[in-house]
């Protein structure tokens, strides 16, 4: 009986020697990670912005208006600098430092690393070979469903900006062609249209204007510092969009003080509203209100104008919901 036992335990064991060898002569194939589907909700990135602006140490104008605002809007700002400044040119004094040949270098590297952006945002420009620069960019970067915002800036109450050129001003007519939005103050209306600079116009008169800078090419046209006619407490800004034809308009007190920047924090506004969906009239609505926040916020310091609105005490402001009640629609 025992011997039997026992061998039948030493069969039993030689059988479990033999199949543990055998496993492990076998390479076994582990079976296929089912890979999880991307959900479309995951696929939404942030919306990327290329600001072509200048860099002013001191000032809040362009890239240091821009950037803050639109980050706080929710999107990703590129900057691509066109100068580095120590201060914005309205200063009696300033370095200036020009970036013409660096933009090349970097357009060029975006293009190696084939980089999107969703809009094409451009404001201060320091030469006419940038404008040239800037135009190639967006032709050869820019896809059926970007947006190109153009804010031309050229000058303010009826004079060119320091370091401003007539071809700088050629060139700038030939940059709002490739635009879908433009930005021009009073002045910067009427010098792209090279007519005489006005500032008691009607309606009927601003609207036709509007019109024929459309026709030009950008799409939506908005000018802004227009004054009232007869009530120096308050200023206009007129838009017109060709799709759809119609004619807006938004009227706000006008304090008596000079900030510069605001016209980089009106556009800024601007782009980031209508980039998150907001309709013409609403967007306008939005940038006139929070430029109006602003100034209330700056205007009872003792204060350097020069160094622009205090943003920073408003840029939450941003998030919050706005009154829609200003916007008019001009028949």
């Amino acid at each position: 009986m025992a011997d039997n036992y026992i061998e039948r335990q030493y069969e039993q064991y030689e059988a479990r020697k033999a199949a543990w060898e055998k496993s492990r002569k076998t390479v076994r194939k582990k079976p296929a990670v089912q890979q999880p589907e991307h959900r479309a909700v995951l696929q939404n990135q942030v919306k990327k912005i290329v600001a072509v602006h200048d860099l002013s140490g001191v000032g809040r104008v362009s890239l240091t208006a821009v950037i803050p605002i639109l980050s706080t809007m929710g999107f990703q700002v590129c900057p691509l600098p066109t100068a580095v400044l120590s201060t914005h040119t309205q200063y009696p004094e300033f370095s200036f430092l020009d970036l013409t040949e660096e933009m090349k270098k970097i357009i060029e590297k975006w293009e190696k690393l084939h980089i999107k952006f969703n809009t094409f945002y451009t404001g201060y420009l320091g030469s006419a070979q940038q404008a040239q620069i800037v135009q190639s960019f967006i032709q050869r970067f820019r896809r059926p469903t970007d947006l190109v915002v153009t804010d031309p800036v050229l000058g303010d109450n009826g004079h060119l900006y320091t370091g401003i050129t007539e071809e700088m001003v050629r060139e700038m007519r030939q940059l709002i062609r490739h635009a879908d939005i433009i930005t021009p103050n009073l002045t910067e209306l009427f010098l792209l249209l090279d007519k005489p600079h006005q500032t008691s116009l009607s309606d009927a008169e601003l609207k036709t204007y509007l019109k024929e800078l459309s026709d030009a090419g950008p799409e939506i046209v908005i000018v802004t510092s227009v004054p009232v006619c007869d009530n120096p407490h308050m200023t206009s800004v007129y838009a017109y969009n060709r799709n759809g034809n119609r004619y807006w308009k938004v009227t706000c007190p006008y304090l008596p003080a000079h900030y510069p920047g605001t016209g980089d924090t009106f556009t800024s506004v601007i782009t980031g509203a209508l980039m998150q969906g907001d309709s013409l009239p609403i967007a306008l609505d939005r940038a006139t209100q929070f430029i109006l926040q602003g100034i209330r916020a700056t205007f009872g310091y003792e204060y350097n104008n020069l160094e622009g609105i205090m943003l920073e005490k408003v840029l939450p402001n941003l998030k919050m919901p706005i009154q829609i009640s200003s916007y008019e629609l001009l028949e």
